[in-house]
């Protein structure tokens, strides 16, 4: 499962900047909108739930929230319909990508994606072909320096499956039910969490070792990440954390 939090780790790197931040912070109102339509109250609506958890660990504001939710309530006024839509594919070398858009014209962002692809040397699949390699887990990735035994303690006593080194940070697996009560418990023991959201993850990793294979793969995920149609894209490569480094620079 190492290709989701890796490539969550070189985007908080990217994210720093405030354009960067900006886009992230686009995409994750437009999700909490379109929860946001099966009602307005977060206790009654879990899609609605998590799609605020993931917002307030990315530090989106409460007032951004909050009026991304009257947007798919309709209270604040008549809000864009958008679709919730997944596609599959093929990056260079064979590694496998669901691409999950929010689109407000199917045919532009289907247009738009198949572009990215023709374009970077991957190849669109059709549905299913690619979906039966992956599945949802809670995936939380830690900042650097923080004690295995701490991480372990809070993670596994809140709830949390296991707790995996990757490189000088960790990455904790839990069911997407309770991702988001683990990083609380990071959080109240003082560890810095840098991502924390339920990607869809796969035992099947495709095994990437050559630095101009490994650059294709981060092309295509960038490329496909700056369309502000994507929401997210779930990967199946295993890159070394240093080709990984290599490849984003």
């Amino acid at each position: 499962m190492s290709g989701h939090s890796k490539w969550a780790t070189i985007k908080h790197k990217k994210g720093a900047a405030d354009k960067a931040r900006g886009k992230l912070f686009a995409k994750l109102a437009r999700q909490i909108e379109v929860a946001a339509k099966g009602g307005g109250d977060i206790d009654a609506n879990p899609t609605l739930r998590t799609a605020v958890q993931k917002a307030k660990a990315a530090r989106m504001t409460n007032d951004a929230i909050d009026r991304a939710i009257k947007r798919g309530t309709g209270e604040g006024g008549d809000g864009v319909v958008y679709e919730t839509i997944m596609y599959e594919g093929y990056a260079p070398g064979g590694v496998a990508l669901m691409i999950d858009v929010l689109p407000d014209n199917r045919n532009r962002t289907g247009a738009e994606i198949r572009g990215v692809f023709t374009k970077l040397g991957g190849s669109m699949a059709e549905p299913g072909a690619v979906s039966w390699q992956f599945a949802r887990r809670g995936q939380i990735v830690t900042g650097e320096g923080v004690v295995e035994d701490d991480v372990m303690m809070a993670a596994l006593d809140a709830g949390a499956d296991d707790v995996v080194a990757e490189g000088d940070r960790f990455r904790v697996d839990t069911d997407p039910s309770v991702v988001f009560d683990v990083k609380e418990a990071l959080d109240a023991a003082g560890i810095e969490v840098i991502s924390a959201d339920s990607p869809f993850v796969s035992e099947n990793l495709v095994p990437v070792t050559e630095t101009g294979d490994a650059k294709a793969v981060v092309r295509i995920l960038e490329a496909l990440e700056d369309n502000d149609d994507v929401q997210d894209v779930f990967a199946n490569f295993d890159i070394s954390d240093e080709l990984m480094e290599e490849a984003s620079a």
